[in-house]
C-alpha cells in the first residue's frame, strides 16, 4: 500500500520541502515524513498537489508517458469565448512545440477562497474563467496556452489530478489517502524480469 497526500498548495508557496532564498516551502504546512511531490505546481499557482511515499505510484502521476488529465480553473484578462476554446483544443505553437487543450469550457467564477495578495482589478479590462483540461506537464504551459491566444492568465488554480481532486481541502490543509499499488510478481530462481535483463550490445559504431 501507498500513502498519499493531496495539498492545496497556496499561492507563493514551493512544491519542494527546501529553498535557499527563504521562500514557503511543503515543511510549513506537511509534517508527514517520507512523502515527496509527485510532479510539481510554480509558485504562483494554486490547488491540488500530490505527494506520496511510493516511486512507483510517483512514477505513474507525473512521468509523461502516462498522460494523466489534469483540470485547471483559470482566470484570464479579457472576455473569453468559444473561439477561444476552439483554438486551445486545436492547438497552439509553443517554443518547446505544439501543445493542445483536451477539454476547455467557458466557466463561471468559481467558489474559491480569496486570493492573497489579491488578484489586480482593471475597470477596464473585463475577466473571465476557464476550465481547461491538458494531459501534459511542460513549464508553465496552460499560462504559455492562454497567452498564445490572446487570454493572459491572471490566477490559475489546479482542481484535478486523475480522479483525485481538490474538493474540501481550503489552502494549506492537505488528507492523506491509501492506494493499493499491484504486487509485483514473483520470478522463478535464475530468471529476470524484461525490464532489467541487461541491453544487448549494439554493434554500431
Amino acid at each position: 500500500m501507498a500513502k498519499l497526500l493531496l495539498f492545496n498548495k497556496p499561492f507563493h508557496v514551493l512544491s519542494q520541502f527546501t529553498d535557499a532564498e527563504a521562500r514557503k516551502t511543503l515543511s510549513g504546512f506537511i509534517p508527514v515524513q517520507d512523502v515527496y511531490p509527485a510532479g510539481r505546481l510554480d509558485y504562483d499557482s494554486e490547488g491540488l498537489l500530490l505527494l506520496t511515499d511510493d516511486g512507483q505510484l510517483q512514477t505513474q502521476i507525473s512521468h509523461p508517458k502516462y498522460k494523466l488529465n489534469k483540470i485547471y480553473w483559470v482566470q484570464v484578462e479579457g472576455a473569453a469565448t468559444e473561439a477561444h476554446c476552439q483554438q486551445l483544443l486545436d492547438g497552439v505553437e509553443l517554443k518547446d512545440g505544439h501543445a493542445s487543450a483536451i477539454k476547455c469550457t467557458l466557466m463561471p467564477q468559481p467558489g474559491l477562497w480569496p486570493r492573497v495578495p489579491p488578484i489586480r482589478q482593471r475597470e477596464t479590462i473585463p475577466d473571465s474563467w476557464l476550465e481547461l483540461t491538458i494531459n501534459e506537464g511542460r513549464n508553465r504551459q496552460v499560462r504559455r496556452m492562454t497567452a498564445a491566444v490572446g487570454l493572459p492568465t491572471l490566477r490559475l488554480v489546479r482542481a484535478a489530478i486523475g480522479h483525485w481532486r481538490l474538493d474540501g481541502l481550503k489552502p494549506g490543509e492537505y488528507r492523506v489517502e491509501t492506494v493499493h499499488m499491484p504486487t509485483p510478481k514473483k520470478l522463478k530462481p535464475g530468471t529476470q524480469s524484461r525490464a532489467k535483463r541487461p541491453a544487448r550490445k549494439s554493434s554500431r559504431s
